[in-house]
């Protein structure tokens, strides 16, 4: 790789935090005209050579610009127009970012759709959306589903190696061209996870999807020799925000296209990242069995969003890498940095957000000093001008009081797309429900209990799921990998809490009697419900994964539905 640095200088980045008409639709030509490095690699992707080593593959500003304007001219020829949304079905990597890139920049919508999506699931998605157009890395299951109803079949389906081998020569661009977004235009089509039924479409905006990043100008990366390895989905507004910020800053960062550790170790062995951001579904692989210690050997934050992390997989993550003396004193002059030793370990940065959210609008930091505090996401970041918990009635509750949350923030969504009452429903009292249990402490923290769907409806009243992963997740580490819990139907009423678990390789195998009498030891020592059933996932299917990654809890209650009752009769 260049010693150059593709890094923006900091004057560069002072104008961007400062600029009211930058935002998620121009970000790339913004960065693009101002950063005097816009020559020198900075977005990595990787391929194997002819002896399965990690070769990594560079790609500046200027790249990425003709790439887009390639694209672009494609789907202007294909006739897509100005506020038209085209659906987006891709591996991931820089390929979607891509065509977010093409389409933002005809004033075209991108509904960017992960291509581990069910395809009945991502039909559904794609018709309630009204795309025009489908780009796929394969149609074949795409153009089956329409043929049995051809009446919802878009203008056009195509196959990514059609743009991919379209020539630039052979198509003209719009007269003006790129687009010239107003605040409020909508620049993306992001859907939800899944976990909790037909996925739901989140409008991003170009200006609310800035809002809230603009300290990330000046205040991240940390260290002038920072590199950051992004295994977010880029069909999601995780890792399309992370690669806005990296762009905007020239950070040098590896895109990942895989999440699984036996992909992404050794390319962190070879990028040797500072930071790495991910959901927690890598952090999982990660922190699990031998640690990744030579890949990790330079990193200093690892930055979770979505779903909260667990401690008991963060507690070993950050053993690895190490924190340079202006990561920990900030207020440090550059010279008396360089003569700071560095401190071992890291320190993880849990953010609790979505794509609904903006960004992460909460966030706790741990490092291995810090006491354990399970299920705690720390205080509301600046952008939020309100954090709260309320009542059903949409009325505040007293801090210790289990209730909704909600925030009013600017990076907060308009709503979802062609669902008007949707978009009503997530809204009280003046604010944003984010589906999520929690509460406040007197210091002002918030603690995140579970998704409002998750709750288990006991006689007893409401136990929450998330405190008890953690305990399993911590407590019995030697045995557990990952776990679920979900309430299932109970013969003499109500839910009660049953756990899905993922056993760690090196567990001595125990009988699912044993293991539920010791999550029940741990559990009560906690102070928490015990568990009226386990069952140990042997195979993938028993622990069913959405397409970012997270567990489909609704999948096992559906699936364990009778565990209960079965049992009883």
């Amino acid at each position: 790789m260049s010693d150059q640095t593709p890094l923006a200088p900091l004057p560069v980045r002072e104008r961007f935090a400062s600029d009211p008409t930058l935002g998620a639709g121009n970000f790339l030509d913004r960065a693009a005209g101002a950063n005097p490095n816009r020559a020198v690699p900075y977005a990595f992707s990787h391929r194997l050579d002819h002896r399965g080593q990690v070769v990594l593959v560079g790609h500046s500003l200027l790249d990425l610009v003709a790439l887009r304007d390639r694209y672009a001219a494609w789907y202007h020829a294909m006739g897509v127009r100005p506020g038209e949304p085209v659906g987006v079905v891709v591996a991931e990597g820089l390929e979607p970012l891509l065509h977010f890139f093409a389409l933002t920049a005809l004033g075209a919508v991108p509904a960017l759709v992960n291509d581990a999506m069910r395809p009945d699931v991502m039909v559904r998605y794609l018709n309630h959306v009204g795309v025009v157009g489908v780009v796929a890395d394969d149609t074949t299951r795409l153009a089956a589903a329409y043929r049995q109803d051809p009446q919802r079949r878009p203008r056009f389906l195509a196959l990514t190696a059609e743009v991919q081998a379209s020539d630039p020569a052979a198509a003209a661009l719009p007269e003006r061209y790129p687009y010239q977004h107003a605040a409020e235009d909508v620049v993306a089509l992001i859907h939800s996870s899944g976990t909790t039924g037909t996925p739901k479409s989140t409008v991003l905006a170009h200006r609310q999807f800035w809002e809230g990043k603009q300290p990330r100008m000046t205040r991240f990366p940390a260290e002038p020799s920072d590199r950051l390895m992004s295994l977010m989905p880029h069909t999601h507004a995780g890792g399309l925000s992370y690669f806005l910020t990296a762009t905007l800053l020239g950070l040098p960062t590896v895109v990942m296209a895989g999440w699984r550790r036996a992909v992404v170790e050794p390319v962190m062995e070879a990028f040797q990242p500072t930071m790495v951001a991910s959901f927690p579904r890598t952090f999982v692989e990660l922190a699990t069995g031998e640690l990744p210690v030579a890949g990790a050997a330079r990193v200093h934050s690892w930055f979770n969003t979505g779903d909260s992390a667990h401690y008991g997989h963060v507690r070993r993550l950050v053993r690895l890498g190490e924190r340079p003396a202006g990561l920990i004193r900030p207020w440090l002059l550059p010279q008396e940095k360089a003569e700071q030793p560095a401190l071992p370990g890291s320190q993880f940065v849990d953010g609790l957000g979505s794509s609904e959210m903006g960004m992460a609008l909460f966030g706790q930091v741990t490092s291995p000093e810090t006491e354990r505090a399970d299920r705690c996401v720390g205080k509301p970041s600046e952008v939020v001008e309100d954090a709260v918990v309320l009542d059903q009635d949409g009325v505040e509750v007293p801090d210790g009081t289990v209730g909704l949350l909600a925030v009013r923030a600017p990076s907060i969504t308009p709503g979802y797309w062609n669902d008007e009452r949707l978009t009503a429903s997530f809204r009280l009292s003046g604010y944003w429900l984010t589906g999520d249990v929690a509460y406040r402490d007197a210091e002002g923290r918030f603690f995140h209990l579970d998704r409002t769907v998750d709750v288990i409806d006991t006689l007893d009243g409401p136990v929450y799921s998330l405190p008890l992963e953690e305990v399993l997740l911590a407590d019995c580490a030697e045995l557990v990998r990952d776990c679920s819990v979900v309430g299932v139907p109970h013969p003499d009423g109500g839910q009660r809490p049953v756990a899905v678990v993922q056993l760690q390789e090196s567990a001595e195998v125990l009988d699912e009697d044993g293991l539920l009498k010791a999550a029940n030891a741990e559990l009560a020592r906690a102070g928490l419900a015990e568990l009226a059933a386990l069952r140990v996932a042997r195979t993938d299917g028993d622990f069913p994964l959405g397409p970012t990654g997270k567990v489909l809890k609704r999948e096992l209650r559906t699936r364990h539905a009778r565990l209960l009752t079965a049992s009883a009769s």
